[in-house]
């Protein structure tokens, strides 16, 4: 089952202790306290040789018989899609990859509604990594390596990523080389699901090449 966004709710029931008239914004954001995730997955792009895509996305999870606080907070945003975790998972996950959602809907709104956990250090990250690619710092090999080096910096140091940092950037940098031990402990996820069949974000040359943006 996948679920698209749309328009917002004007009342819901009280469901694990929300607000009955629907969602309050600090409600909102101390529910992905809780159960949401900012990630930033990085893996071959299917198409060009030697080029990456570079996938920027905020995600909820919840149980499926609690789907319908994921489809309130879908209803808030007014974006999104809500979809399985996967074919016989039990957990729906609402996800936002498209990039103009992100920058136009999602970072407003926790620029506004900080999150109090350590989280809130990955979703700076996440920030800096959306708003790089938007000014289009991805078209350089050297704005590339730091979108990596960042996203690489979040959640556990990439512990349960596919793909290693030098197997993207064969040589890091030496800020990357040498600082492993201030990087931020937080979940990750290296492919998280979502939009089924959306375009590619961003496509990139080797890390030794340098393009127009």
């Amino acid at each position: 089952m996948i679920t698209e966004g749309g328009d917002n709710l004007s009342g819901a029931d009280n469901q694990q202790g929300r607000p009955a008239r629907g969602l309050t914004p600090d409600y909102l954001a101390g529910f992905v306290d809780g159960e949401g995730c900012f990630s930033v997955s990085i893996r071959p792009h299917p198409t060009v040789r030697a080029g990456w895509l570079v996938g920027p996305c905020f995600q909820v999870y919840q149980h499926q018989a609690n789907v319908g606080i994921l489809e309130e907070i879908m209803a808030f945003f007014g974006c999104g899609r809500i979809a399985s975790k996967g074919p016989n998972s039990s957990v729906m996950t609402y996800s936002v990859y498209r990039r103009t959602d992100l920058e136009s809907v999602i970072i407003p709104f926790f620029d506004a509604h900080p999150l109090l956990s350590q989280k809130h250090r990955d979703f700076l990250k996440f920030r800096d990594v959306v708003l790089a690619m938007s000014r289009k710092e991805h078209g350089t090999g050297e704005g590339f390596r730091r979108i990596v080096e960042v996203a690489f910096s979040m959640n556990q140091r990439g512990k349960q990523r596919r793909y290693q940092l030098t197997d993207i950037l064969p040589e890091p940098s030496e800020t990357a080389r040498r600082a492993p031990a201030q990087l931020e402990l937080v979940k990750i996820q290296s492919e998280p699901r979502g939009d089924v069949g959306r375009t590619a974000e961003m496509t990139v040359p080797p890390p030794s090449l340098s393009v127009g943006g």
